[in-house]
């Protein structure tokens, strides 16, 4: 990457964490703004945390402004939301697509976001179905540069407990090996290395990383 400004939204998860680590490490970078609706006990000399109100579009493009890369790894579960689909959607369907907005607003150059294997818009399932739809409104912007990437099951340590998640990450390893690439569990630390070497390996118009992509 050239000497600029990046935006990360979603640092807190997964792959956000990951993903933060790999660009603080990054000697090519002056600054690295990441957005959070909570406060974050970091400290970094290329480090802006920005609080902001996540309805506000023009809060949105006031973060991403004057960086030239911008990546989000947003993304909520059931149990954040207690079951309340509408509240899933407001997260991963609604922030996702006004960040998407705002790098078009704002003239990002590359946008770089997480969903999932599966994902399909005219799935039957509420989780695949929706994130299907993210892609599908995410594309239709027509941004500069998009990549999405869709990770299987996540391998990794979070900072939140996920019992499901717990048992599927020691269960599906064992039989990986037994399974389509395109349905094998991937490290966090992989997908996140993956988004800096499609920002740094920057293509025009949008392309989708499947999971047998990114192993």
């Amino acid at each position: 990457m050239n000497k600029k400004q990046v935006t990360l939204f979603g640092s807190s998860g997964l792959i956000g964490g990951f993903l933060l680590n790999e660009l603080l490490a990054d000697a090519s970078l002056d600054k690295i703004v990441v957005v959070s609706r909570r406060a974050l006990v970091l400290s970094h000399p290329k480090l802006e945390i920005r609080r902001i109100n996540f309805s506000s579009q023009k809060e949105v493009e006031e973060v991403v402004e004057n960086s030239s890369v911008v990546f989000s790894c947003i993304g909520t579960t059931q149990a954040r939301v207690k079951g309340d689909k509408d509240a899933y959607r407001k997260v991963d369907y609604e922030i996702t697509l006004s960040v998407a907005k705002a790098c078009k607003t704002k003239n990002v150059s590359s946008f770089l976001y997480v969903s999932s294997a599966g994902a399909k818009h005219s799935s039957a399932g509420f989780y695949l179905k929706l994130k299907g739809e993210i892609d599908y409104a995410v594309t239709a912007l027509n941004l500069p540069s998009t990549t999405i990437l869709r990770p299987s099951l996540l391998l990794g340590k979070r900072n939140e407990f996920r019992f499901g998640e717990k048992i599927a990450q020691l269960v599906m390893p064992v039989f990986a090996f037994l399974l389509p690439k395109k349905l094998r569990p991937i490290s966090g630390e992989k997908v996140a290395k993956a988004m800096i070497d499609c920002a740094q390996k920057r293509q025009e118009g949008t392309r989708i990383l499947e999971n047998n992509d990114l192993l």
